[in-house]
């Protein structure tokens, strides 16, 4: 997690923002179907790599947007702190609806499910967020 953060700042100025925030979606349904299949201790430890390289983006993409979306507003700190309880709300019913759906198909079909989630959120943000200008040119790409 730490290395991402430390480098998704310098990806999102050459990439663009919307980039690297996808790289950091791709990973989460793929992290749910490797979870699905396999059992192995060492193996669950290594597939939560994904969820290192993942949030460590997240941590530092998400301040970088909310800053290039109020900038001159005055509302960065509320703006974060709705992101931020989107965010816990989202992480409390992701555990309280996967709950349900481990009991009902059991753990494989809960990881299938949530990664299905996960997708659905790559493609929102895919194609309903617009296409920034070149991040080169653009301080919010």
């Amino acid at each position: 997690m730490i290395p991402m953060a430390a480098f998704s700042g310098r990806f999102s100025v050459h990439w663009g923002r919307k980039t690297v925030f996808l790289i950091a979606l791709a990973f989460l349904p793929l992290r749910g179907v490797l979870f699905a299949l396999g059992g192995n201790p060492y193996y669950l430890v290594s597939v939560e790599i994904l969820d290192g390289i993942s949030n460590g983006i997240f941590g530092v993409i998400n301040v970088l947007i909310i800053a290039d979306l109020t900038r001159g507003t005055g509302r960065y700190n509320i703006t974060q702190g709705i992101v931020a309880t989107a965010i816990a709300t989202g992480a409390a019913l992701s555990n309280i609806v996967a709950g349900f759906v481990v009991d009902a198909i059991g753990y494989a079909g809960g990881f299938f499910f949530l990664a299905a989630v996960a997708l659905v959120a790559f493609a929102l943000f895919f194609f309903g967020c617009p296409k920034p200008a070149s991040p080169r040119t653009s301080r919010n790409g």
